[in-house]
């Protein structure tokens, strides 16, 4: 699949639309038949990530939580669809993005989008929103990354200027830029600009990672009962974040 997926890269360099159609097909017949012979929660975030429209991909998901059956998908053609575990699909859509964002660089920010939007969409169907304890990481120590740039965010009104600060990090600019080789010695960096606490350069601003913040502290929020513009700000943000993300990943 990488080797694929580096010929199709070098297709679109080349500006061969005809090789990279070829390939691409190749990729989603590989795909395909890999899909088959995996559980079926595996299966189902397959399928999500070939669904470009929203409402469609919550009908999948309807129709997986009631144990599975036929699909029109949005070419018209009809797909036997597995019963599975919305908690296994939104793990399954975790795992496979935390270990894209571990990683020094992102090899392809569209499946990172589309991973974010399965896991996002899967938890809020499972109907116990923010505070669902299915949801909850157990981590302690929110990301500085994060924390940095949403302290930014809600720092300012919302509007544009905050928008376009949200969807360069989640095109992988500005905060959210890969790191290059030599960016380990830059500790500079931490929490409002001091050195990290840990000696090394925090990880960029991911956008799994970055909803994940959102949601921890937005529950914070609702568990202490606090209302008023910290929350509709971060609502706000997170309703944008998800908006960008799918702009991005079809």
């Amino acid at each position: 699949m990488m080797a694929l997926d580096y010929m199709i890269q070098l297709a679109e360099k080349d500006a061969d639309d005809q090789r990279k159609s070829l390939l691409e097909v190749i990729k989603e017949t590989v795909l395909s038949h890999l899909t088959k012979k995996c559980p079926p929660h595996v299966q189902v975030v397959g399928l999500l990530c070939r669904t470009p429209d929203k409402e469609s991909r919550q009908e999948l998901l309807r129709r997986v939580a009631g144990g599975g059956g036929v699909f029109k998908s949005d070419n018209g053609t009809k797909v036997q669809l597995p019963g599975a575990n919305l908690n296994d699909i939104a793990n399954q859509a975790d795992d496979l993005l935390e270990t894209m964002e571990t990683r020094p660089a992102i090899p392809d920010r569209k499946l990172l989008a589309r991973l974010v939007l399965v896991r996002e969409e899967a938890r809020n169907m499972m109907g116990g929103g923010i505070l669902d304890e299915r949801n909850d990481h157990g981590f302690s120590t929110l990301p500085e990354s994060e924390v940095n740039f949403l302290t930014k965010l809600v720092a300012l009104k919302p509007g544009k200027t905050v928008q376009e600060m949200i969807r360069n990090v989640m095109l992988g600019k500005d905060e959210g830029a890969d790191h290059s080789e030599n960016d380990d010695k830059d500790v500079a960096g931490g929490i409002t600009g001091r050195p990290s606490v840990s000696g090394r350069r925090p990880n960029p601003v991911r956008p799994g990672m970055f909803l994940e913040t959102v949601s921890k502290v937005l529950g914070g929020i609702y568990e202490g009962n606090v209302s008023g513009i910290t929350a509709q700000h971060l609502e706000w943000v997170h309703q944008k974040t998800l908006q960008i993300l799918q702009e991005i990943a079809f």
